[in-house]
């Protein structure tokens, strides 16, 4: 029987009814979260939602009421190095990562875990971070999901003004010579509602800062030179790689209007390499889409209702 395991709620993000979070064992036996909420009607069908870098599982809590009034259930996980799964290194508050072999193994574990519980079909949402693990995924083989849907997904990084070549220069280089755990550069230490690049949306932030004051073990700070390595070659596989060719399901990619953190370039000539991709750009939205306005997230419900109906009718 699986180990039953935390969820953190606030007055402002209840926990939704219908399911709760366990305890996975990822690659290597390292300890992951998951939760899974069923909906309250006959399920239509299944949705894994894999978040961005620094977002746990109840970030997604009002995605996850959404996904439910839906008809899905819906499967949100914490991948390794964030949220309360287990972290590689003895500063928690850094993301690390050391490739994205383990990532692509601990979401099949992951999988495989939940499977008898996930009425089919299935359907995945990935956002930044996630977007580009799922899309490696699907390029690995994996073909149990019938659609796809990719909020900002993170296909190309910007650096302010360091170039992309000297940016993935260093990254390998620190992270060969055995200082990938070190952090890397960052901007402003303590971002503010004024300052922040991911959400126009005050009451959002506000709810979500509340989750990670609540909380602290949830919150995570600046990449180390071992996460940017993992995510410059897990974007080359999507760039160079035959995989992403050998997709054959309907897949949305919801590219930011705004979008300061990913590069919306980088997104149109990577998923122009995926067959029968829908690109559509959600005007006006800063990075997380999801995390946004009303009128911002509403447009991304329509692109999702649009993706599900083919997929999961």
């Amino acid at each position: 029987m699986a180990e039953a395991a935390p969820l953190i709620a606030t007055p402002l993000a209840p926990i939704p009814a219908g399911g709760g979070a366990e305890w996975f064992a990822g690659a290597g036996g390292a300890r992951l979260r998951a939760a899974l909420f069923q909906p309250t009607a006959r399920a239509r069908g299944s949705v894994v939602v894999s978040p961005g870098r620094t977002e746990p599982i109840e970030k997604y809590f009002e995605v996850v009421g959404e996904l439910q009034a839906r008809g899905f259930a819906v499967l949100v996980h914490d991948w390794r190095g964030q949220g309360l799964s287990y972290r590689m290194l003895a500063d928690r508050t850094l993301g690390h990562a050391t490739g994205y072999r383990d990532f692509v193994d601990d979401h099949a574990l992951l999988l495989q875990a939940f499977e008898s519980r996930l009425p089919k079909p299935w359907m995945a949402l990935g956002h930044s971070m996630g977007g580009c693990l799922v899309l490696l995924i699907l390029a690995g083989g994996e073909r149990r999901f019938s659609g796809a849907i990719l909020s900002a997904p993170m296909l190309g990084l910007r650096l302010g003004a360091v170039p992309l070549p000297v940016g993935r220069g260093l990254a390998a280089t620190m992270a060969a010579v055995g200082l990938g755990g070190s952090p890397a550069p960052r901007g402003e230490a303590v971002e503010t509602f004024e300052s922040n690049v991911l959400t126009h949306d005050r009451s959002r932030w506000e709810r979500n800062q509340a989750q990670l004051a609540a909380c602290p073990e949830l919150a995570l700070g600046p990449p180390t030179w071992g996460w940017l390595d993992f995510a410059f070659s897990a974007i080359a596989v999507l760039e160079r790689g035959d995989g992403v060719m050998a997709i054959d399901i309907p897949i949305t990619v919801a590219s930011a209007g705004e979008d300061g953190v990913v590069d919306n370039l980088a997104q149109r000539r990577v998923t122009a390499r995926v067959r029968g991709t829908r690109f559509v750009t959600v005007d006006g939205a800063y990075h997380e889409i999801l995390q946004e306005t009303d009128p911002i997230r509403a447009d991304f419900w329509r692109r999702f209702d649009d993706l599900a109906a083919r997929a999961a009718p």
